[in-house]
């Protein structure tokens, strides 16, 4: 299991170095990307969320920045309900089947697995195709697509499940450390603001989202 961003890079984004990655590819997140791999995720995520926050027409929300980097970081500064596209990647090594995110659930939901864990409730990520993960007593089955009777699934328990998401969570934990030393390097002025959205669109505790140094 591995937590991912579907990557999507704009043409002619120079406001700091990216890596060269397919675009509408996965990109997972831990604490072993590059530099541009970094710079690249928090491009992403920080374009997930290039809106204006008072778009409701409220009129409430901060002015945006008129220079370029403000204004590309102003929505995931000052946003509220952050997203970034993605979600949790699982791929059975035995069979080579691998499980998508889907279109409605992103990465910023990811501890909706821990609650499906808790419930049972069965957990859809989208449509076209339709990945569903549904819990039968102790064993989890995860479908790759819900529309195909007989489709590709992945089954482990429920105890292994668990395990997954604590690597995931570290995965994430690891590359915020990286994002922060990062966003130290390349964005200066804005280092403390950035690292604390990155923790918050993660869903990771507060004393993981300040910079280390």
């Amino acid at each position: 299991m591995h937590p991912v961003l579907e990557i999507y890079t704009p043409d002619g984004f120079d406001l700091w170095p990216v890596a060269e990655i397919e675009p509408f590819g996965f990109l997972p997140l831990s604490g072993e990307l590059s530099p541009t791999e970094v710079g690249t995720a928090v491009m992403r995520i920080a374009e997930c969320n290039d809106i204006d926050p008072d778009s409701d027409g409220n009129g409430d929300g901060p002015p945006r920045p008129a220079h370029a980097l403000g204004s590309f970081l102003h929505g995931l500064l000052t946003s509220d309900g952050l997203i970034a596209a993605g979600g949790l990647r699982v791929t059975d090594s035995s069979t080579g089947v691998t499980f998508l995110p889907g279109c409605c659930d992103g990465l910023e939901d990811w501890r909706d697995w821990h609650r499906f864990i808790d419930d049972g409730s069965r957990l859809g990520f989208g449509h076209d195709p339709s990945p569903v993960a549904e819990r039968f007593g102790d064993t989890v089955r995860l479908t790759v697509n819900a529309e195909q009777s007989d489709g590709p699934v992945i089954e482990l328990s429920v105890t292994a499940l668990r395990h997954l998401l604590a690597g995931a969570e570290r995965d994430l934990a690891d590359f915020l450390a990286l994002a922060a030393d990062w966003a130290s390097e390349h964005l200066p002025e804005h280092c403390v603001p950035v690292t604390a959205a990155l923790g918050r669109v993660l869903g990771l505790p507060r004393r993981r989202v300040l910079p280390w140094g």
